[in-house]
């Protein structure tokens, strides 16, 4: 997994400290349950069996592209930057996550495509999961 410049700031906060210290140690941590279900970070109960005993664990950072928008900058300037992709992405343990595709040339994507997980670290601010096509 590495980490790429980008994008705008994010700001934690207690409840979110356990995440944030993850990302920067290049770790995507998901919550999950004694039973083994994954649930997203902000969980407070697991979503299969409703269990409140959820630690922080580390994902795969794999998962498959499940939609996705292009976002064109406003015209008018001499080097517009290029346009951003927001995208949900199904994890392979399951949970679904909206993120921002870097590195991939919006003309290409395809529902279902499998796609990786990178890091962005705004400046100032914390370093953020985002996703890019395998392989690519």
């Amino acid at each position: 997994m590495s980490v790429v410049a980008g994008a705008g700031p994010v700001s934690g906060n207690d409840d979110t400290a356990w995440f944030f210290e993850g990302t920067a140690r290049g770790e995507f941590l998901l919550q999950r349950c004694p039973q083994g279900h994954w649930n997203r970070p902000q969980a407070a109960r697991c979503a299969e069996c409703d269990s409140t005993e959820l630690v922080p664990e580390p994902a795969s950072g794999r998962g498959r592209l499940i939609s996705w928008a292009v976002v064109h900058p406003r015209p008018g300037t001499d080097s517009p930057p290029p346009p951003s992709v927001p995208a949900i992405v199904e994890l392979d343990e399951g949970p679904w996550w909206w993120t921002i595709l870097v590195g991939t040339d919006p003309a290409v994507l395809r529902a279902g495509m499998e796609l990786a997980l990178a890091f962005e670290r705004p400046e100032g601010s914390e370093t953020v999961p985002v996703w890019t096509v395998a392989g690519g």
